[in-house]
């Protein structure tokens, strides 16, 4: 079992830049994908990024590509997800999540309960 939990979000201007972090619980985080995935105002939840278990492997969205930065700390089992220059479209609820598969996935099994960005025009 993998619990998450984020940390991070809250109000920022256009332009600016917030670190979310997400601590996870359980033996079997250094074997795991890890992924950060948003839900904006009235739309379906989306994948913003994904490493691999040993983050030499990543993913990220067109969208957030050249802004977004995800990373990970295996040893103390902490994913964060970096995010400049950011845009008002960004604005959304983050969702921290953990796959049982090791590599690159869009298929996670584990999800926090979210932290919400809000961007400022």
């Amino acid at each position: 079992q993998v619990q998450l939990v984020e940390s991070g979000g809250g109000l920022v201007q256009a332009g600016g830049s917030l670190r979310l972090s997400c601590a996870a619980s359980g033996r079997t985080f250094s074997s795991s994908a890890m992924g950060w995935f948003r839900q904006p105002p009235g739309k379906e939840r989306e994948i913003v990024a994904v490493i691999n278990w040993s983050g030499r492997s990543t993913y990220y969205v067109d969208s957030v590509k050249g802004r977004f930065t995800i990373s990970r700390d295996n040893i103390n089992k902490w994913v964060y997800l970096q995010m400049n220059s950011l845009k008002p479209e960004d604005t959304a609820v983050y969702y921290c999540a953990a796959s049982r598969q090791a590599e690159v996935t869009t298929g996670m099994d584990y999800w926090g309960k979210g932290t919400l960005v809000t961007v400022s025009s």
